[in-house]
């Protein structure tokens, strides 16, 4: 399966004639400007990789006469870099929400039109009203691709450990009694501060987002109490390390947790991964499609996120790199082993566990990084 993937990206790469690097989400793709020189039948999109299904963007070709150029991008801070800055030459990007918020505030984005946009409609009005704490209104973007922050755990090495306890807790990490338990056989983290801080508040029974002095204080003395027992803050080996035995609980992204997953299963090494959402909740996140300001090819936008808000565009998508979509109408159109799948689409008493991320001050974001610092460092 990820032999496919790749392939079908090396396939995608080579038909996006400015697309100058591929790879993971966290690979390091290189990027390159838009150029502007055409005759206005081009639309620039700067995405993540991975992130479409081999016939997206040939399909949308064909149907519009529009040449596509593909640019990647591998953090939120290189996107925030360039829109911010302007004149990217970008028609379409997709920023994380608690990011777009900020890039919202700033300028960076039009509003949409969304009379260019009559499957807007198709969207799920339960996860947009979410994400319309990012962008309120929803004038702004539309959401691409949701997930959620959980823990990855193998199943026969949490029950050897724990045997009379349910994976179902933030307490499997967060709690240093039940990690000292899990310290033989390995606890990673994500390299995630400003989700992961929330997810300690959001466990300690606070707003998730309310990052006062007194709260940070309260974050920082449990992840140092827990320091000890964990053996790696990564957001990128931990999938292998999952998938592999190297370590038996991960507080990770859904996705990854079911990449794991799926490499073990490819494997048949007898490595059984599962996914929870903890009941004490956790963190949605939303990718989300918008406008650049200055987008040399506004009408070329709309009509291509238009495109991707078509059921059957977007259930490919999502059955191919495995995403949940906020498309209500795609749903009939998934793979039944997607759309089944609670570590893909929570059922509703779970996903209305969950909170939305909102953006941070400047002195939020520098308390923040002191605090993750001290505790990669344990000092």
């Amino acid at each position: 399966m990820l032999q496919a993937r790749r392939l079908a990206m090396m396939m995608l790469c080579a038909s996006a004639a400015l697309a100058i690097g591929c790879g993971g989400p966290k690979s390091g793709a290189n990027q390159t400007s838009a150029k502007t020189n055409d005759d206005g039948r081009v639309l620039n999109l700067y995405i993540w990789s991975d992130y479409l299904a081999p016939n997206t963007i040939a399909s949308f070709e064909r149907q519009s006469g529009i040449k596509v150029r593909v640019s990647y991008f591998d953090t939120n801070e290189t996107l925030e870099s360039r829109v911010l800055t302007g004149s990217s030459g970008f028609d379409v990007v997709v920023p994380t929400a608690p990011f777009l918020q900020r890039q919202i505030r700033s300028g960076a984005y039009q509003k949409l039109d969304k009379q260019q946009l009559p499957n807007f409609t198709n969207l799920d009005p339960q996860l947009m009203s979410q994400v319309a704490l990012n962008d309120p209104g929803n004038e702004h973007a539309i959401v691409y691709a949701w997930g959620t922050f959980g823990i990855g755990y193998n199943k026969k090495m949490v029950e050897a450990a724990l045997p009379s306890m349910a994976p179902d807790s933030w307490r499997l990490i967060f709690d240093p009694a039940i990690a000292a338990q899990l310290a033989a056989c390995g606890i990673s983290v994500l390299d995630e501060p400003t989700g992961v801080v929330r997810l300690v508040l959001n466990y300690l029974g606070k707003d998730p987002n309310e990052l006062n002095a007194q709260n940070l204080a309260q974050i920082e003395r449990v992840l140092i109490g827990i320091r000890p027992y964990v053996r790696n803050i990564n957001s990128s080996s931990y999938i292998e390390a999952l998938a592999n035995g190297d370590i038996c609980v991960a507080l990770g992204y859904n996705g990854d947790v079911i990449q794991a997953r799926n490499r073990a299963n490819e494997a048949k090494n007898g490595i059984q991964i599962d996914y929870a959402i903890p009941k004490e909740g956790s963190e949605v996140w939303f990718d989300t499609l918008a406008i650049p300001r200055d987008a040399p090819h506004s009408a070329n936008a709309h009509r291509f996120i238009n495109y991707l808000l078509s059921p059957q565009v977007i259930a490919d998508i999502s059955n191919f790199t495995g995403f949940a979509n906020a498309n209500a109408a795609a749903t009939a159109l998934l793979k039944a082993s997607i759309a089944s799948d609670p570590a893909v689409y929570p059922p509703p008493p779970q996903r209305q566990r969950l909170f939305v991320q909102l953006e941070d001050t400047p002195e939020q974001t520098r308390a923040i990084t002191r605090l993750w610092q001290k505790f990669k460092t344990g000092q």
